[in-house]
């Protein structure tokens, strides 16, 4: 095996997986050339991966975007017909891939011969910019859409999601490409001989598919923060691992990151909620939106600050979200629903919010509306230098009128984009 190290070498996850177990198995390990300027070290990872043609990669979500939008720039460069024909195969390709774990399963196994032929045709050469060799990304160090996860799968090279934290050097749960242990959304299963709990606020283990705090125990995890005894009594208890982190794990043993618990919201009525589920719904549900950040501080209404994709102008609907997200069509699937098979963290990610828009301590967004009980559906209260200040009716917290939210908002993205 040969893999090409992309990430910063002082990356626990580069340093762990990206070098001692590479050591341990015998394998090869490159660097990328460093170039005069950091941006010109960038710019060598194209030419590096076709020399080096490796079989796997570590990747970080800012990455592999980077990675899907130089190939649907490619495809667009090839005029309109590949590109329908590119927007064809991958509507096919999610068909038929699902989730992962359900691949081809029922009635879509007719759609085989089909997948076949499109990967004949388009993704063999999508994967020779690759260096031909690479069966799969790892990814890893903050969220991961899974609609990045989807695309790459449909292409033929699939990108396993993992979570842990440097204090657990750092993998604790991985996707792998053996049968049933991958599932987009998911964080995949509990490494061996790894123990892992969910437990309530007074420290009780949960049952299956109920949400707490994950907790963890192994020889991995840290003896200590370096001279912060407090610190460390706070995060290590009788030997267990509090990450701060919310999650669950599924009747099938796949563990389901939520998000941060520091970083939940609180509406007018008590209610808290995850931020992460909606941003990562909304983002999934219009090509239009390339960031968003949502903030609620016990206000009758939660705002969001949403910056849009200015490529999203040149992408089609070939690819419609809710079939993407899983063939049925159905706009008005639940943030529960899409929470549960969403959010993935890594590393410091959750303690930083979404990619570079980082989450503050309060917000003075809201003050923008004095009365939210007059207008109840949302509307654009500002736009600066391409950042739109949206806002939802109140009590929007109630899980229903939140996926109503997550549809309004991509709706309004596309006209604040035009």
């Amino acid at each position: 095996y040969r893999t090409l190290i992309i990430l910063p070498l002082d990356h626990c996850f580069a340093h762990v997986v990206g070098f001692y177990i590479m050591i341990a198995c015998g394998a090869s390990v490159a660097t990328v050339q460093i170039g005069a300027t950091p941006m010109e070290t960038l710019k060598n990872i194209p030419q590096n991966i076709r020399e080096v043609q490796p079989h796997f990669l570590l990747s970080v979500p800012a990455l592999a975007k980077n990675f899907r939008k130089n190939i649907e720039s490619s495809i667009r460069a090839k005029g309109p017909f590949t590109e329908r024909l590119f927007r064809l195969a991958l509507r096919t390709a999610y068909i038929y891939n699902q989730d992962g774990y359900d691949r081809g399963r029922g009635w879509r196994i007719a759609l085989a011969p089909a997948v076949g032929l499109f990967d004949a045709l388009l993704f063999r050469k999508v994967r020779a910019a690759f260096g031909g060799c690479l069966e799969f990304f790892v990814g890893g160090g903050a969220l991961l859409d899974t609609e990045l996860q989807r695309f790459f799968y449909a292409i033929g090279i699939p990108m396993f999601q993992g979570y842990g934290l440097s204090e657990a050097t750092p993998v604790i749960s991985t996707n792998s490409p053996k049968h049933h242990w991958h599932r987009f959304g998911s964080s995949g299963k509990i490494l061996i001989p790894l123990d892992l709990k969910i437990v309530d606020e007074q420290g009780r283990e949960l049952p299956r598919g109920q949400r707490g705090e994950i907790v963890v125990r192994g020889e991995n995890v840290m003896a200590g923060y370096w001279k912060n005894p407090e610190a460390t009594a706070d995060t290590v208890r009788d030997g267990w691992l509090h990450t701060g982190d919310m999650g669950y794990v599924s009747e099938d043993d796949f563990l389901y990151v939520l998000g941060r618990f520091k970083s939940l919201l609180i509406s007018s009525d008590g209610e808290k909620y995850s931020p992460e589920g909606m941003e990562e719904a909304i983002v999934d549900k219009s090509p239009y939106i390339d960031q968003i950040l949502i903030h609620n501080n016990q206000s009758p209404f939660t705002g969001a600050v949403v910056v849009p994709n200015r490529e999203g102008r040149h992408l089609r609907r070939g690819v419609p979200r809710a079939v993407a997200a899983g063939g049925t069509g159905d706009r008005g699937r639940s943030l529960h629903g899409a929470e549960r098979a969403g959010e993935q963290y890594d590393e410091s990610g959750p303690r930083q919010g979404r990619e570079t828009l980082r989450r503050p301590d309060s917000l003075s967004l809201h003050t923008r509306r004095q009365n939210a009980e007059e207008s109840p559906e949302p509307r654009i209260v500002g736009k600066n230098r391409g950042v739109a200040h949206v806002f939802s009716s109140p009590g929007f917290a109630k899980s229903k009128k939140r996926s109503n939210f997550v549809l309004r908002i991509a709706e309004i993205a596309q006209s604040v984009e035009h």
